[in-house]
């Protein structure tokens, strides 16, 4: 469906969304963000032998390249373009360079074509010199729309310093994965709860008065997963594999514990830290999240959570990802299983194929 409803082959790019009939869903911008998500995903599905469009992919890329890189003459990468190819939004953005550095990541493994891997070091390289904050981790945007700090973009970071490392075998990811493995563990995770929390101040201090932090469930599922990941690519043993798996396995248990329904396992888009449920809408991707760290817990021979991963696929292809939609997807649901979109949104696809692959596997 996307590398055909929803790639536009006029400007070889890939739309952002698309209706649930698969009409492209006209947008003023296109950012970057989702243009490197969907170059990523069909890399990985190219190689896993599930899908090749990969040709489209890469063609996508090098425009992506040459579009959004350094095109309003500044270092980076601009946030988005609108209709006419032209930079729309000049913005840094932190999020987005994770993810183009991803795309490279995954490009540069399907290919082995030495500019990916230039490109992606030189862009690690800007990153730090526009976003590096004195006090560890960065900055979200530059210049910046607000006061917070956020660690979604940092754990999008780690994820793309893994692939880079895994793909390229080049240290010099994974001293930088360590670095945000660090932060995470010292400072996104209340030591108190066990839960990640969302929104910081300049100086990494909880935006809200205890007992009011926003948290997301789906988080705690990613981090929970990438913090595996690193500890199997950096060969972590001893005490050091018991600290970060212990980390995991408690996001892992706040998780689905306090902001997973009972009865289908679905997880609800935020809570507080003291487990308190205020936003019971759902969203696919927390779903996706959940099953593919529960998969990864499988494999390493956790066979108690398999019945709560029975449970949540069942609930999932019933709810987000119904057979009348031919292979489309519902994004979210109100607490009365209720759209509440209208539209798919291409960057869904990352997170239902990244559970997908592992699913399959």
């Amino acid at each position: 469906m996307w590398s055909d409803a929803g790639f536009d082959a006029r400007r070889s790019l890939y739309h952002e969304r698309l209706a649930w009939d698969a009409t492209p869903v006209s947008m003023a911008q296109l950012r970057l963000m989702v243009q490197a998500r969907q170059v990523a995903t069909y890399c990985r599905a190219a190689l896993d032998g599930l899908y090749d469009a990969s040709a489209q992919a890469i063609r996508c890329l090098d425009e992506v390249e040459h579009l959004y890189r350094r095109s309003d003459g500044m270092p980076g990468w601009v946030f988005s373009l609108a209709p006419d190819g032209k930079p729309a939004d000049r913005m840094r953005d932190l999020y987005a360079h994770a993810f183009i550095l991803f795309a490279y990541a995954w490009a540069f493994n399907l290919t082995g074509n030495e500019r990916y891997r230039r490109v992606a070091r030189e862009t690690v390289e800007e990153m730090h010199m526009i976003f590096a904050a004195k006090n560890g981790g960065f900055r979200d945007t530059v210049p910046a729309t607000d006061s917070w700090r956020r660690q979604n973009p940092h754990m999008h970071l780690l994820e793309a310093y893994l692939a880079l490392f895994e793909t390229m075998g080049d240290e010099f990811y994974l001293v930088h994965a360590k670095t945000l493995v660090n932060l995470a563990t010292t400072r996104f995770i209340d030591p108190r709860t066990d839960m990640l929390f969302e929104f910081f101040d300049d100086e990494w201090v909880p935006r809200e008065a205890s007992g009011s932090n926003r948290i997301e469930p789906g988080h705690l599922f990613e981090w929970a997963w990438l913090l595996r990941e690193y500890s199997r690519l950096a060969g972590c043993t001893g005490d050091e594999a018991v600290r970060i798996a212990a980390v995991a396995d408690r996001l892992f248990v706040v998780g689905t514990s306090a902001g997973c329904d009972p009865e289908t396992g679905i997880a609800c888009d935020a809570m507080t830290e003291e487990g308190v449920i205020f936003e019971h809408s759902t969203r696919i991707w927390p779903q996706t999240e959940l099953m593919r760290l529960l998969h990864q817990r499988r494999v390493l021979n956790s066979q108690d959570d398999a019945a709560l991963l029975t449970r949540i696929s069942g609930a999932f292809f019933e709810r987000y990802a119904p057979r009348h939609l031919s292979g489309g997807w519902i994004d979210r649901l109100d607490a009365a299983l209720a759209p509440l979109v209208d539209y798919m949104p291409a960057s869904s696809l990352y997170h239902i194929y990244g559970a997908g692959r592992e699913l399959a596997s």
